[in-house]
């Protein structure tokens, strides 16, 4: 079946912008243009942009998104034009690019925001298209590895001038998801021990989260030794190996297993050990992404009479007017050390390099492009 075209309409400026077009294949464009702005729209000057495994997963099919689609889901910018409806946002103003939440619908309803039905996680809708006329769809409903996009006026959420843009990007994905899973999902009491499967950069924001909670033993699991530093700067207790799991929950626990086991990797292998480290009635949460062909075994026994509470999670049970306005006031607060999240800066040019150095540089966190 051949692409979907949209016949002459009004005509965007072409721009630059990163296109996955089938899995495993993608480019940097530069015919790129939004589709016209709609009435309750904004249309935001991307100025940066983070680089997150989920956006690995996209590209290499772990992440279901239609295709073609503009790459990207965590970004902040500036508004450049307002849609004939909006009232409450304007030109010129900073914003973190979220998700639409209508505050309406039977998931807003239920208190659980972020799976609203206005969202697009499956990037269904075209939003950006080709000089030609060929559609174009956008990851998880945003797209914002392009240098401009079209957003819902309610999921460009105001941030203050005084939180850098590129500070703003992270809070997009990395903080809400990671420190969210803390704050937000599992709810530690305070001196409740939390082990982290996974120190990158999602992890390393879990860990910032446990502190403001107050947990007393935080550990994190992460093979690559080069991170064991930085994340004892963010709030780490323990910085420990996989192999050396075994020992710490004796150590640290006597034997019983943390209150609190986050799954950050997305493997099964880790996916069973934080399980395993999680202590009888204790929470287990599960963020990373293993796509939909790997599997965890349990016996039935271990699900019912161990009351071990599981619980997925998404993106840190995320409210977005207010934990955005949350974090840009943790950060300014000094609570949240997201300069010390980035590890590497570049450019939309940059991306093939930072997507291959998720797999090969051990020291990455956080990896940020800048559109200047």
């Amino acid at each position: 079946m051949g692409r979907e075209k949209l016949g002459p309409e009004r005509m965007e400026e072409p721009m630059r912008a990163f296109v996955i077009d089938s899995v495993g294949r993608f480019s940097i464009r530069d015919d790129v243009e939004t589709m016209p702005i709609g009435p309750t729209d904004v249309r935001v000057k991307l100025k940066a942009a983070g680089v997150c495994r989920t956006d690995h997963s996209a590209v290499h099919g772990k992440w279901p998104t239609g295709m073609p689609c503009v790459a990207g889901h965590e970004g902040a910018g500036i508004i450049v034009e307002v849609g004939s409806e909006v009232r409450d946002r304007f030109v010129g103003q900073h914003v973190i690019i979220g998700h639409p939440q209508c505050g309406q619908c039977y998931y807003c309803a239920h208190g659980a925001h972020w799976f609203c039905d206005k969202k697009d996680l499956g990037g269904a809708h075209a939003k950006f298209r080709l000089k030609d006329g060929t559609l174009l769809k956008s990851m998880v409903g945003k797209g914002t590895w392009a240098e401009e996009m079209l957003v819902s006026a309610n999921a460009a959420i105001p941030c203050p001038e005084a939180v850098p843009l590129e500070i703003a990007s992270l809070m997009a994905c990395a903080v809400m998801t990671g420190t969210g899973q803390v704050i937000n999902v599992a709810r530690p009491e305070v001196g409740a021990s939390a082990i982290f499967f996974g120190g990158g950069g999602i992890g390393a924001c879990a860990v910032m989260g446990a502190k403001l909670a107050g947990c007393g033993a935080i550990v994190v699991v992460e093979p690559a030794r080069e991170k064991h530093a930085a994340l004892r700067h963010f709030g780490a207790t323990h910085v420990i190996t996989p192999d050396e799991v075994p020992d710490t929950v004796q150590t640290l626990t006597d034997g019983r297993g943390f209150d609190y086991s986050f799954e950050n990797v997305g493997r099964p292998e880790t996916m069973r050990a934080s399980w395993d480290a999680t202590r009888i009635d204790g929470t287990m949460v599960v963020t990373g992404l293993g796509g939909t062909q790997g599997t965890v075994e349990f016996n039935l026994n271990e699900l019912s009479v161990h009351g071990k509470h599981l619980i997925g999670n998404v993106a840190g049970g995320l409210v977005t007017a207010r934990d955005f306005a949350l974090y840009c006031d943790l950060y300014l607060m000094g609570k949240l050390d997201l300069d010390s999240l980035i590890t590497t800066r570049g450019t939309l040019d940059d991306l093939p390099e930072f997507l291959d150095a998720l797999d090969g540089d051990p020291t990455i966190l956080r990896q940020v492009i800048s559109f200047d």
